[in-house]
């Protein structure tokens, strides 16, 4: 790799410190976590954790701490943060138990990776911009992947690269608009909302007819297409599944709050009254602005930044 000639660049180097020693703790956990898993005097619940039955908390933890990072508050950060590292440290403690890997491995495999991209830090290469230290970075990933320059440029490969490190309504919106750019496109509109009708009729058949598994591959196309309309109409559909989530848990706090008992004594009528005088009361409120808990978006953007 050549060097670029270049001027430093600038940083706040005023907020740098060193980073605390975190072994005795981070040794702790890893005992506690051990300790959880023993066979014979172990948690149960832990006992029977698969890194499968695991990966469900992964992301749950992972938007947890998105939704307390952006609410700015520094204990309920460090809380999250500890949930999301209880993952690892499972993930890892499961591996051990299977000899496959340990938490050593996972740790030293991180470090070296960071070491090997960013050969202007632990190395003599320059730099003069944000933008070729990204270059940099992919290129040495290729590298290490075999992957040829070639490769990399390929719309598959980009594809795959996307469909892995974001949720699906977040890839389907980014593949659509790669598959668009490559000329794989409708002429208008109207051609998404034919398409797309056409899909809802393949779904509705597959309901009645078909096994779970073309019932699934017809609803996923569904799902894609109502993507590919949002694309065309410039909405983002990530940001309005989120709004309707939210919409949906203030509909059913207002409910909760008229409540004199549970809502599943309530016969459909009453709760159909309440559902409606819900929606009343929240289209007469002042507007809240946006919703802070939209990880769902967030979450990929920040990951993809240090993908592997």
């Amino acid at each position: 790799m050549t060097a670029i000639a270049a001027e430093p660049l600038e940083f706040p180097l005023a907020l740098y410190v060193e980073a605390p020693a975190v072994q005795p703790a981070l040794q702790r956990l890893v005992d506690v976590v051990a300790q959880l898993r023993h066979p014979e005097d172990g948690c149960p619940w832990d006992l029977e954790q698969t890194p499968e039955s695991l990966t469900p908390y992964i992301l749950e933890e992972a938007y947890e701490t998105i939704d307390a990072i952006q609410s700015g508050d520094a204990a309920a950060i460090a809380d999250e943060l500890g949930d999301l590292l209880l993952q690892v440290v499972l993930q890892a403690q499961i591996a051990s138990e299977a000899q496959q890997f340990t938490l050593k491995e996972v740790a030293q495999g991180i470090a070296e990776k960071l070491v090997r991209r960013h050969p202007h830090v632990f190395g003599d290469l320059q730099v003069n911009s944000i933008e070729q230290v990204k270059a940099n970075w992919e290129s040495i990933k290729a590298a290490e992947q075999g992957r040829s320059p070639a490769e990399v440029q390929h719309i598959s490969h980009r594809m795959q690269k996307d469909a892995k490190r974001f949720p699906p309504i977040v890839a389907g919106l980014k593949l659509s608009k790669q598959a668009a750019e490559a000329g794989l496109e409708w002429s208008d509109l109207g051609g998404v909302w034919e398409k797309f009708y056409e899909e809802l009729a393949e779904f509705q058949e597959a309901l009645l007819n078909g096994p779970t598994e073309d019932q699934l591959a017809e609803l996923g196309d569904l799902l894609f297409t109502l993507i590919n309309v949002a694309r065309w109409c410039q909405l983002d559909p990530s940001a309005a599944l989120q709004k309707t989530n939210q919409k949906l848990i203030e509909r059913i706090r207002i409910i909760e709050g008229k409540a004199d008992r549970p809502l599943t004594d309530y016969s459909l009528q009453e709760l159909d009254d309440l559902w409606n005088g819900a929606k009343q009361d929240l289209a007469h409120a002042p507007s809240q602005g946006a919703n802070s808990q939209n990880g769902q978006h967030s979450l990929p953007s920040s990951a993809a930044e240090v993908s592997s």
